[in-house]
């Protein structure tokens, strides 16, 4: 896929199990369970998809994943998938870590950005050493002194060497990036996320990172128990999914296991998934 001067490819760095209940929220199991079969531990299985856009100038990685920092346990209650990582993922494509120029993090969570840093000789360095971080100010400081409901989703080894490094720039509000990229903040899931929109005027991809993670939560009560504001998670979905309506964007899903993009479509029962597409060779 294209766009503007972007040429777009999807990364995807690896598998997890997290709660079904937690990823529904107040949608019965019998519901959920539809499209998202559980595992006898009640977990349904999250992709970590990444997106990688190319310039002639830049090599720009939009999220990190879990990464490889993860003790035993840890990959036992996450059902972390040992076989998939980012780094590995970039070989494939003939990318070297020190290749990226720009890591655009969506936020702080540590399924976003888990892969954001390396140990290397027992010291915590960040992942791709030739790269500027990006991520909202807002969220960086929530990040810092994160409530006790969300604290374990915030793990500081996956994102403040980076601001140690002197490699985090700060962004604020819906700004623009570049022309083809500009952030789009949200707050529903947690304070200061940014979706990412890339767009060429004819052409229109919407990251949406956690705003939607499965292509079943384009149903606007199908929110997540883990978002701090789910009421306000209500009303940019609304917002956004009418856009992508009215505008024919492509909404990019960074966890949905089989699903990378849709389109969505105006129908007497509101906005509903139009076309549906496993990776770009779709289109």
């Amino acid at each position: 896929m294209k766009i503007g001067k972007y040429s777009l490819k999807i990364i995807n760095s690896g598998f997890i199990g997290l709660d079904g209940g937690a990823m529904f929220g107040i949608i019965p199991k019998p519901l959920w369970q539809k499209t998202n079969p559980p595992d006898e531990q009640n977990r349904v299985t999250l992709a970590t998809r990444n997106l990688l856009l190319e310039s002639e100038s830049k090599k720009i990685l939009i999220d990190t994943g879990m990464g490889t920092k993860w003790d035993d346990k840890s990959k036992d209650i996450y059902r972390i998938d040992p076989n998939l990582g980012l780094e590995l993922e970039l070989k494939h494509l003939g990318i070297q870590s020190g290749e990226i120029t720009n890591v655009i993090l969506t936020h702080l969570h540590f399924d976003h950005t888990g892969g954001s840093t390396k140990l290397e000789n027992g010291k915590l360095i960040p992942a791709f050493s030739n790269a500027k971080y990006n991520v909202q100010q807002k969220n960086f400081e929530w990040a810092m002194n994160p409530s006790d409901r969300d604290r374990g989703s915030y793990i500081k080894d996956n994102f403040e060497p980076l601001a140690k490094e002197g490699v985090l720039n700060f962004t604020n509000d819906d700004q623009f990036f570049d022309d083809e990229i500009q952030f789009k903040v949200i707050n529903g899931h947690t304070f200061g996320q940014q979706m990412i929109k890339i767009s060429d005027g004819s052409t229109t991809l919407l990251y949406c990172c956690d705003l939607m993670p499965f292509l079943s939560q384009i149903r606007i009560p199908y929110i997540m128990a883990y978002d701090l504001q789910p009421l306000i998670t209500v009303e940019e979905k609304k917002k956004y999914l009418k856009q992508a309506a009215d505008e024919k964007w492509f909404l990019f899903f960074s966890h949905d296991p089989e699903i990378a993009m849709a389109t969505v479509k105006h129908s007497e029962k509101g906005i509903v998934q139009d076309r549906i597409l496993k990776s770009f060779d779709d289109l």
